[in-house]
């Protein structure tokens, strides 16, 4: 019959064991919940827009003409994004009550992951944002949607390996009305008070990702700037 001190250690061993599989399968675990989360989303959001529930058309002309003005006053209040965590437009008087105006995806990364207004700590926990005082990601010439994520999320990966993205990379946003297509064109690691590498470049349709930089730090910010192409 086996010692009490030789089931004891049995016991230990199990429970690490558990422990230690616990520690190994728990990230895996929270990033498909999160995905099977953000699909639902996605589908509930392709739904709406196909309906008749997102005024498109009119929602579609007060961003182009808010991106406008932007550019035209040359984005006057900008500083670091990161302090524009209020939306100055609300979504759920055209018809979309999630706040989540598009998703984008980048295939390199793997990840999809919804857009919405603000940046909020509420919104980032739930995905990526747009920043205040940049452009409405809807697309146009004079324009510069500048998208952040977290780079170390616990429940999924974020932009936390946004380092792998290289030129000629893709980057796709499907906002409410359509889906555009961008292409890595450059990366930059900036200070948050280089405000003025996020700024819109005339005659030029850009998004530009954001976040944090190094990982697990916020000293600085890794910049990667795309400009839109024709879509595949």
């Amino acid at each position: 019959m086996m010692k009490k001190s030789g089931i004891v250690i049995y016991i230990i061993a199990g429970i690490l064991f558990l422990g230690g599989l616990g520690v190994f399968l728990y990230p895996k675990v929270t990033d498909l919940i999160y995905r099977q989360e953000t699909q639902k989303k996605k589908e509930e959001f392709v739904q709406s827009k196909q309906g008749s529930d997102i005024k498109v058309e009119e929602l579609y002309q007060e961003l182009v003409r808010r991106n406008r003005e932007l550019y035209e006053s040359r984005q006057s209040g900008i500083r670091d994004p990161f302090f524009y965590e209020q939306p100055t437009i609300d979504l759920s008087s055209y018809g979309i009550k999630d706040g989540i105006i598009g998703f984008i995806k980048v295939e390199r990364l793997g990840v999809e992951l919804p857009i919405y207004l603000g940046a909020n700590e509420e919104n980032m926990s739930l995905g990526a944002v747009h920043l205040t005082e940049t452009s409405y990601p809807v697309g146009g010439e004079n324009t510069n949607s500048v998208i952040a994520a977290h780079r170390g999320f616990s429940r999924t990966a974020m932009f936390r390996n946004i380092q792998r993205l290289e030129p000629g990379d893709q980057v796709v946003i499907e906002n409410f009305r359509e889906v555009l297509t961008y292409q890595v064109v450059d990366t930059e690691v900036i200070m948050p008070s280089e405000v003025d590498k996020l700024l819109i470049q005339p005659g030029r349709d850009m998004v530009t990702l954001l976040t944090c930089h190094p990982y697990r730090s916020n000293k600085q910010r890794y910049v990667v700037y795309c400009e839109r192409v024709e879509s595949p």
